[in-house]
């Protein structure tokens, strides 16, 4: 018996949102490559990983890459989302974003900052905290933004720039 990722009712809906045409005659493992591709994201396994029931990894991997260049994956979303939108099963309660992670330029670090800019720094740590504890907060920020840019020796194990002190 073959292992399935999608019930027939679901692939009913997936089938015809396959591209076949370009990519030779119409295979017959058509859902089983579909069902390798969904069992390799939803288990994160690598793709050499996958069990010989999907076939061969390198043609579920082949065929994969096909769809995702045709925009295939953009395409079967909207059309899951208008179908579950037909049939009135659209929560929008539970969409959400995520942003944990976000990542600076390695060249952001280190900015100089001007006196003005550290001036109206200072008042908006002022405003916001009040007096209890504005000198230790305000030096610590001083403290951070005006550290000086030592040079690095140059020669051999050393790259040729500048580091924090």
């Amino acid at each position: 018996m073959a292992r399935r990722e999608l019930s027939d009712d679901d692939w009913v809906l997936v089938e015809p949102l396959l591209p076949i045409g370009g990519y030779g005659p119409y295979p017959h493992r058509l859902r089983d490559q579909f069902e390798g591709a969904v069992w390799r994201f939803r288990t994160g396994s690598q793709w050499r990983e996958m069990p010989e029931e999907f076939g061969s990894w390198s043609t579920v991997y082949d065929r994969f890459r096909q769809w995702r260049d045709a925009g295939v994956f953009q395409a079967l979303m909207e059309a899951l989302i208008a179908e579950a939108a037909r049939r009135g099963q659209v929560d929008l309660s539970l969409v959400s974003m995520d942003s944990t992670t976000a990542r600076a330029h390695h060249d952001a670090a280190g900015a100089r900052v001007s006196e003005d800019v550290l001036v109206a720094l200072e008042e908006t740590i002022e405003q916001s905290k009040g007096v209890a504890g504005r000198d230790k907060r305000i030096k610590k920020v001083r403290k951070m933004l005006t550290r000086p840019i030592l040079p690095v020796p140059s020669g051999a194990g050393f790259a040729v720039g500048a580091a924090r002190g």
